[in-house]
């Protein structure tokens, strides 16, 4: 079960498939050079690698446990790698400097959160929701809130979290109970029960800071009259110091699939005459305060499907690599030995896809994330639109395609240990099972790609997604005009595969205005469709860089993302067409069954 942060793939990412040099031009980032991204990468590595992975099996075996006074013990090392990570101050890395933070773009606080999250998810979803929660304040709450919270919590002494989720209210939040009372001195007193709260309740902190969707007596019905409010686990004096225990308990924790060292809380607010919060934003606005979390979130989120399909893989390779069975073809004699199982061509196959497809979805993620950066640093208004656009392109994908990647490249490192896969003890398993609960998190796959049919496709009358689909024909034309044969079938394939995510998204624009059903029957498919494309896109960018970089530098790390992009191009880029008929057959067919009929 040995790990590795895989720095010099995330090197690459940023500097030769998305050129982060361009955000130091912006003058927005001043502390931004080679050095510093180097620095972070490699000492933020190096912890994840040597201080947090080693957590993971013992998590995933020990689990967090809540005690008879509802207080939650984290598995046994985890308070411990938790402060160094706070002592080292990476929780700061993308923020406020006046906060604590170090200044960077996201992009580098997302590398960041991919070594935890590669090297032990469970653990790594702690500073994620804190993470949010940091979005959040930082652009709703009140001066008076930032001076009280922000420090603490990019400091990472205090965490975060987000509570949304109630037992009648998934996907349908405006489905929520939970009450707001507004008080005399201006708070407000919360009672409600909320569930699936990730880090609700934990021992590495000092306190822990909830963001909690409830409803005013008068509100609005659904989502229009939710408020968001601040709910502190202990309330904080006036002179920064904590006070008496709010009304705030974990009450219960679930017993899942995965994840298991991450406490996963069902909340009670109230119990005793109601948690003190403070209002964030306005009132009955708490949708769009939390939309702020959400949408970090789920590139976060994104990021883990990336980062378990790595560790997977890492685990694979090695297990490949070690585990000697069969003998080579045409030479079956005694006299031969066993050879390594990375020899048989089957098992290579299934360590390119994991690898080639891993790639695919860290291109995805990190050109979301930047495209946030460039949308807060760029100079010129036109080039912020420019780039918030990509972002809110981009966000359902990075969610959607990467999170069912994750799923099924874990399953594909089980394949590769065979019969000792399917065994606990040698940790294939594990990542399977922690990989799972991603494509639920945030908003499901199937509500990303509603919102990509239904919200992102139709922005600027569709020209976002057609922009996007040029600058992918646009590559694929550069790919194919080089001398190189990779890149002349990188070309190609990645040219054709466009041009069917152009025919689907033309035939999506078409209807999902007048015929709503028709697009949501096809949205999944589409989901698909566009993160094939969008990560083939990203791996023929970094072919591209990787031949023009080949005379002055690693010849035989820059020829093996070149054979990842052309085995990316030829075994998935190829399937696009097929998917093409999924997208644009429309709904008919699936109500020409009736729910009896299923049943039947």
């Amino acid at each position: 079960m040995t790990f590795a942060a895989p720095t010099r793939d995330v090197r690459f990412v940023l500097k030769s498939i998305l050129d982060i040099d361009r955000l130091a031009e912006t003058g927005a980032y001043d502390e931004l050079s080679d050095d510093i991204v180097d620095a972070v990468l490699n000492e933020s590595g190096r912890l994840a690698t040597e201080v947090v992975a080693p957590l993971n099996w013992v998590g995933d075996q020990q689990g967090s446990v809540r005690q008879e006074d509802g207080s939650v013990k984290t598995p046994d090392g985890f308070r411990d790698a938790y402060r160094q990570i706070v002592e080292g101050g990476w929780g700061g890395v993308p923020f406020d400097p006046n906060y604590g933070g170090q200044g960077l773009p996201k992009v580098m606080g997302l590398a960041v959160q991919e070594f935890w999250t590669a090297a032990n998810m469970a653990f790594s979803l702690c500073p994620l929701l804190t993470r949010g929660a940091i979005e959040a304040l930082s652009a709703h709450g009140t001066d008076e809130q930032k001076a009280t919270y922000h420090e603490k919590l990019v400091s990472g002494e205090w965490t975060g979290t987000m509570n949304l989720t109630e037992p009648q209210a998934g996907s349908d939040v405006g489905a929520l109970r939970s009450k707001a009372e507004k008080q005399a001195d201006g708070t407000y007193k919360i009672s409600g029960t909320k569930i699936f709260i990730t880090w609700g309740e934990h021992d590495m902190t000092d306190n822990i800071i909830h963001l909690v969707l409830a409803r005013l007596p008068d509100a609005p019905p659904g989502t229009r009259g939710i408020s968001l409010f601040l709910v502190p686990k202990f309330l904080v004096n006036d002179d920064g110091s904590l006070g008496e225990r709010n009304d705030v308990q974990c009450v219960s924790l679930e017993h899942k699939l995965g994840i298991h060292a991450s406490p996963t809380c069902v909340m009670s607010f109230g119990e005793n005459g109601g948690a003190t919060g403070y209002l964030i934003g306005e009132e009955n606005c708490g949708m769009a305060c939390m939309f702020t979390m959400m949408n970090d979130a789920r590139l976060g989120v994104g990021l883990e499907g990336v980062a378990i399909a790595e560790r997977s893989y890492q685990q694979a390779l090695a297990y490949a690599q070690e585990r000697r069975q069969g003998k080579p073809v045409g030479k079956q004699h005694d006299k031969v030995d066993m050879i390594p199982i990375i020899e048989h061509p089957d098992v290579r196959r299934m360590l390119m896809t994991m690898k080639s497809h891993v790639e695919a979805a860290r291109g995805i993620c990190y050109a979301a994330t930047i495209a946030g950066d460039f949308a807060e640093a760029a100079k010129d208004e036109a080039a912020k639109a420019d780039a918030r656009a990509r972002l809110e392109l981009l966000t359902p994908v990075a969610k959607g395609w990467s999170t069912d990647m994750g799923v099924e490249m874990t399953s594909i490192g089980v394949q590769v240990h065979g019969g000792m896969g399917f065994v606990e003890e040698t940790g294939a398993a594990q990542h399977f099972r922690d990989s799972r609960i991603a494509p639920i998190y945030e908003g499901t796959n199937g509500i990303q790609a509603i919102d990509l049919v239904t919200r992102k496709l139709p922005l600027d009358g569709g020209n976002v997604v057609r922009r996007f689909i040029a600058e992918v024909k646009d590559v694929a034309e550069q790919a194919g005009q080089s001398n190189h044969q990779s890149l002349g079938i990188i070309g190609t394939e990645l040219s054709q595969a466009a041009d069917h995510l152009a025919n689907a998204t033309e035939w999506l624009l078409g209807r999902v205005k007048d015929a709503p059903n028709d697009a949501l029957a096809g949205a999944t498919p589409y989901l698909k469709l566009f993160g094939i494309v969008a990560g083939g896109f990203y791996l023929a960018k970094g072919a591209v860089a990787a031949q023009k970089q080949l005379q002055s530098d690693d010849g035989h790390y820059l020829r093996t993302r070149i054979a990842l992009a052309q085995f990316f191009a030829e075994n998935a880029l190829t399937t696009t067409a097929g998917l093409v008929a999924p997208c644009t057959k429309g709904a008919d067919l699936l109500f020409s069954v009736s729910p009896e009929g299923l049943a039947s």
